[in-house]
């Protein structure tokens, strides 16, 4: 009997998963295996909601590889020798895996690549399982990957992208393989109390809900804070609980505005996942070197601990950040304004933003976090890093009737329409029923800073 392991890392599905498909196709039986990598540990990138969305994760895989005759082999350790140790285990000539774009992920590849070969075995990376194109796939001239947006996104649409792959009937796994027992949310403490739950299957129902509901409107419609009109899907993706050839794939079927916006933003995902790749650096250092003279967070503590609880006195800065907190996401127009207001309003060093942002999203992906927050802040990928988002006009105009905003500050509930977005407008009397702070800057002063730093 001939054995393959796979090795599941951010794709943890059955549907469209070529790692499992190549398995399968050249071995009798399959180890479907993942670590709880100590490594990841160690970094700080395993913080509570991403490990419960895990938990959720990892626990519907287990039961769809159950329902066609396997299971999923759980190990703790470091990934490469926890890997290396399962294949020489059960005689595995193979351990499938799918291509990473982070330092860590390719660091992990080589570390298991040297560990198999020393035992004669051998390692296959699949591309194209994480993003819809491979990174390092469309390189412009002259360059290995590309800085621009736009001209990425008309190569990227000219791509044809491969047929999504079914799931498996069956899957058969060595007698005999032992694992740990697989993590449960409710073991999970310190997790938002409005996370959503994980798995492939919640995942491929929200997508075919998706699809046949607000899809169609998502060209209008996405920016709609108070209406929510996204897919909700990014935490899936992140942990490829669906597949972002699949999602692209359905989207196009379906045709219409809503569907090429949403195809759009996907490509983003795909854009940001090729930089990384390119430039692994980026995810500590800045992309492009502007030279910022950052206010130090001792200077600005009392601000950025204001923006981090959601109290700086800018009505929909502060109900995106509570609702980062409470949910373990974030409205991507909520993720725009807070982001510029920190790095650009505040002048504060982007990495404090990113590091906040990686310590409570569900989705947090070092690809698509670092390199948004670069793009705001103005030295990643934007064509116009000197805009800067007023919070003010932003509330007015993608939540402006203050819905979004009295969602999540109940304090000001009972300011009606979209008084709510400028509450230091009251007269002292009214501003003494409302336990709101004053702003934490004036936002002319803020942006006179601003340019004065950059030189404008």
């Amino acid at each position: 009997m001939t054995v393959s392991v796979v090795l599941f890392t951010s794709d943890l599905r059955l549907h469209d998963h070529p790692p499992l498909r190549a398995a399968l196709g050249s071995s009798d039986e399959v180890v479907p295996l993942f670590v709880l990598d100590r490594g990841i540990q160690d970094t700080g990138f395993d913080v509570p909601n991403r490990r419960a969305f895990l938990a959720d994760c990892l626990t519907g895989l287990d039961a769809g590889l159950r329902e066609r005759g396997g299971r999923l082999v759980v190990r703790s350790g470091r990934t490469a020798q926890v890997a290396a140790a399962v294949a020489a285990e059960t005689g595995a000539a193979e351990v499938h895996v799918a291509a990473g774009v982070t330092r860590y992920a390719s660091r992990r590849e080589e570390s298991l690549g040297r560990e198999l070969r020393s035992q004669g075995r051998r390692l296959v990376v699949h591309d194209g399982v994480i993003t819809a194109v491979p990174p390092g796939a469309l390189v412009p001239a002259g360059s290995d990957h590309y800085a621009v947006f736009t001209p990425y996104f008309r190569r990227w649409s000219r791509e044809r992208l491969r047929d999504p792959y079914g799931a498996p009937r069956r899957v058969t796994v060595p007698d005999g393989v032992g694992s740990e027992p697989i993590p449960a949310r409710r073991e999970v403490t310190g997790t938002a109390g409005g996370l959503a739950r994980g798995g492939e299957r919640e995942g491929r129902a929200r997508l075919a809900a998706w699809r046949r509901g607000g899809l169609g409107d998502y060209a209008d419609r996405h920016d709609d804070l108070p209406g929510d009109a996204t897919s909700g899907l990014s935490p899936f993706l992140h942990f490829g609980a669906v597949s972002p050839v699949e999602v692209v794939h359905r989207a196009r079927t379906a045709g219409g505005p809503g569907a090429e916006a949403f195809v759009r933003q996907l490509c983003w995902r795909d854009f940001h996942h090729q930089m990384l790749a390119a430039r692994p650096a980026a995810a500590d250092e800045e992309y492009r070197d502007r030279h910022d003279h950052w206010r130090s967070e001792r200077e600005a503590a009392g601000e950025i601990a204001a923006w981090k609880a959601g109290r700086t006195g800018y009505p929909v800065v502060d109900a995106a950040m509570r609702q980062l907190r409470h949910e373990g996401w974030m409205h991507n127009r909520g993720r725009l304004l807070t982001a510029s207001f920190l790095a650009k309003s505040l002048y504060v060093d982007w990495r404090v933003g990113a590091r906040h942002f990686l310590d409570h999203l569900v989705d947090g992906d070092i690809a698509d976090n670092q390199l948004n927050w670069q793009w705001v802040a103005g030295t990643g990928a934007d064509t116009r890093p000197g805009r800067v988002l007023n919070p003010v006009r932003q509330g007015r105009r993608f939540d402006p009737e203050g819905a979004y905003v009295r969602r999540w500050v109940p304090e000001l509930a009972g300011l009606a329409g979209p008084a709510v977005h400028e509450p230091w407008r009251l007269t002292d009397s009214e501003r003494a029923r409302y336990d709101y702070p004053e702003p934490v800057v004036d936002l002319s002063d803020a942006l006179a800073r601003f340019r004065r730093a950059r030189g404008g």
